[in-house]
């Protein structure tokens, strides 16, 4: 009777140490997990605190706007799909008021895209957007509801990480 005391003894220890183990593991797992996204978050933060643009120049007509935009921040801007750019503007037909999001493209900007046509200087790391440079974008709105000179319009320019910009301008 004595024996089997001691081997119940064993397994209730064995249970409980393999449970702990179990427990400490997870534990740690979890600790892990939640500290790598704590630094991703932090990184994106820090990033979207280093960035900063801002449009020095529109010029428009009919269905195109052109636009210097500066980057003033200390982040590189790459991924210029990622970026969003919205027009606000008067229409001529009917002068009703239309708000587009434009679709960025690689070649030359159709109805309602925008595309980069320069960086300047470019020097360092080209066809990036990098701090200190100034990047001229060419939009072309739709050429079937062009805008109106007379009246004053609005450009917004938000980069991947949610920093935005924007100005009015007439056209």
């Amino acid at each position: 009777m004595g024996a089997g005391s001691i081997i119940a003894a064993i397994v209730a220890v064995a249970a409980i140490l393999i449970a702990a183990n179990v427990a400490i593991t997870g534990g740690l797992y979890m600790t892990n997990t939640l500290t790598s996204s704590m630094k991703e978050v932090q990184d994106a933060k820090n990033e979207q605190l280093k960035t900063e643009i801002e449009i020095s120049n529109i010029t428009a007509n009919k269905t195109r706007i052109d636009v210097t935009l500066r980057n003033t921040g200390h982040e590189r801007i790459r991924e210029y799909s990622q970026m969003d750019l919205i027009v606000h503007y008067y229409s001529v037909n009917g002068g009703y008021v239309r708000i587009v999001w434009l679709s960025y493209t690689n070649g030359t900007p159709d109805g309602d895209e925008w595309t980069v046509t320069g960086i300047s200087p470019d020097r360092i790391n080209p066809d990036i957007f990098d701090p200190d440079e100034e990047m001229t974008i060419r939009i072309e709105v739709d050429d079937s509801d062009p805008m109106k000179y007379e009246y004053i319009n609005w450009l917004q320019i938000t980069t991947p990480t949610g920093v935005s910009t924007s100005k009015y301008f007439s056209g």
